[in-house]
Parts: structure tokens; sequence; C-alpha cells
């Protein structure tokens, strides 16, 4: 029969035996926690660019101040700036983006950039005229055009325009077309040390392997890719309607992988997130192992292009999903 102090003792040992597992497990799982936080709060293998579009309606519907792009992008913290050439309507289309309204634009976004200790990365080009129309009169006017921006991009320390490749829907006269005009804008950019990046855009530029192969026959330093996660849709339901659905998806891991060989900027576009943070319709964490295994270090531009959330936390949210996955990378 158990004594009285040998009962005791046994309840104090079960007593002593749980609040040590207890103690064990709660230092475990703060050390868990605080390895997740560290991982989480370590620079990425890239840099963090803000693209111009993830604001278009606020400049074009709120009337928002395009020129405070870069305040808005450091307040966000980014440290690059990747420019869209038609949210600037007031200064450069109304005025036929002359000599005086693209001398303008240079001044003002460089005194911006300069004031907020932001790096500016690039000016997205649209509504300049068809890289690969078939008419060579035509295709050759488009060059011409994107002339004007090559020079704004060397005078703001840009290292890139990027262009888009809309033309023919014939796949052979598309890949003759683009390499004609991309030859002919990249030889002239090269004098001015200002890269020409396609971004797959829609039509045929939307087929990664049509692409791929275009910068091949280009064949030029100064001529690469943009590729953007989410634009892989070679044709829609309806062209003229763009929320009528995808008619020809391309894969976009697929898609990625093929352009990243040659990819001097990256676009991360987010539409919308689940409970979690996560896109709906893009494995972040996948696509930034193909970026990083392509050994991808520079900017990579948060693109949101969402109706779920307003303009800044649709960025915040894709800023903080970049950060995350890239924590998760192997």
């Amino acid at each position: 029969m158990k004594t009285k102090n040998s009962t005791h003792k046994v309840l104090f040992l079960i007593v002593a035996f749980l609040l040590t597992t207890a103690y064990s497990c709660k230092e475990e799982k703060k050390s868990e926690e605080k390895k997740t936080t560290e991982i989480a709060n370590e620079a990425p293998y890239f840099k963090l660019s803000l693209a111009q579009w993830s604001i278009h309606k606020m400049i074009l519907q709120d009337k928002v101040d395009p020129y405070s792009f870069a305040e808005k992008a450091k307040n966000w913290g980014f440290s690059g700036l990747e420019y869209v050439s038609q949210l600037y309507p007031a200064d450069l289309e109304n005025n036929e983006y002359s000599e005086e309204a693209m001398a303008t634009f240079v001044e003002k976004s460089n005194a911006e950039a300069k004031k907020h200790g932001m790096q500016n990365v690039l000016i997205m080009i649209d509504r300049q005229g068809n890289l690969a129309v078939s008419d060579d009169n035509e295709r050759q006017a488009a060059v011409e055009r994107h002339y004007k921006w090559v020079d704004a991009a060397a005078a703001m320390g840009c290292h890139a325009i990027r262009v888009n490749l809309a033309g023919s829907d014939v796949p052979e006269e598309w890949t003759k077309n683009s390499v004609d005009g991309l030859t002919k804008l990249s030889t002239y950019a090269k004098a001015k040390n200002i890269n020409i990046i396609v971004e797959n855009h829609g039509g045929l530029s939307s087929n990664g392997a049509m692409l791929a192969e275009v910068m091949e026959l280009v064949n030029m330093d100064n001529c690469g890719n943009l590729p953007d996660f989410g634009n892989f849709c070679i044709r829609r339901n309806d062209p003229k309607d763009y929320g009528s659905g995808c008619a020809d998806m391309y894969d976009i891991y697929k898609g990625v992988t093929e352009l990243m060989p040659r990819a001097k900027a990256v676009s991360a576009k987010a539409h919308n997130f689940d409970a979690d943070g996560n896109e709906t319709e893009i494995d972040y964490v996948k696509m930034l192992q193909i970026v990083k295994d392509a050994g991808y270090t520079s900017y990579i531009g948060v693109e949101y292009e969402g109706n779920e959330l307003n303009e800044e936390e649709g960025i915040l949210a894709t800023k903080e999903l970049l950060l995350k996955a890239a924590a998760q990378l192997n």
C-alpha cells in the first residue's frame, strides 16, 4: 500500500514532467516562429519596382497627378519606377508628344525620382504604332515613333523601354515583321545604351515559344524580354472586348520559362487573392522559382490589375505575396 508521501512524490513528478514538456514545446514554437520571421525579413534575391499601370485608375479616373508616382512608390516600399507612356495625357498625348512635351516629362520625372531617392528603371510604351505590322512603311514609321522614347529613357537613367509586338496574325509574317522592327529599333537604341524589351502582351507575342524564337533571330545584346506572369492570352473570345474571356491561353509557367533566358525585366501580375493572400490563378512560388533558376536578380515589377481591392491595397497585397513566396524558394 502506497504511503501519502509516495503519492505526493508521484504527483509532483507528473506535474514537473508536464510543465517541462509544455515549456519545451513553447520554446520550440517560439524558435520556429522566430526562424519564420527571420526568413520573411530576409532581403529577396530581386529588387522591387512598381509598374505605374498599377495606379492607372487613380490617374485616369480620380485625376491623381501622374508625377506623384515616385512619392507613392517610395511610401509603399519600392525602390524602382516603371513608367507608362499613356498615363501622361495632359503633357504628352494632348501635345502630340512634341519635343517640348517630352522634355517636360523627362525633367519632371527626374526631379521627382531624385527627390524621393528612387531609381528610374524603364518606360512602358503604348500607342506608338505596331512594330510587327506587315506594311513596310507603317512598320518603319512605328519604329521611328519609338526613337523619342529611347532618348527619354536614356535621359532618365532607365535601362530599357518596353515595347509591344502587335501586327500580323499570320505566324510567319509576324515573326518576319517582328525581327525587322526590333532589329531596327534596337540598332538605334544600342547607341544610347538602352535595351528594347518585349512583353508578352496579347496576340502572337503571348506565344512564349514564338517570342523566344524572335529574340534568337534578332540576336542583339540589347534586345530581350519582359515576361509577365499573367499576359498569356493569345486570342480572346471577342478581340474587341477585353473582358470577353480567353479563347486561346498559353501555359503561363511554360511561357515564363521560355522567355527568361533573355529577360531584362520581370512583371509580377496580380488580379485577385484568396483568404491566405495567394493569387487565385498564379502560383507565385512556382513562378519565382522559375525566375530564380534562370539566374535573374534584378527588378521585379509589381503590376496589380484587380478589381476586388483598391489599387493601393492591391499593390501592397502583391508586394507582400512576392516577399512571402520568395522566402519559400529552394
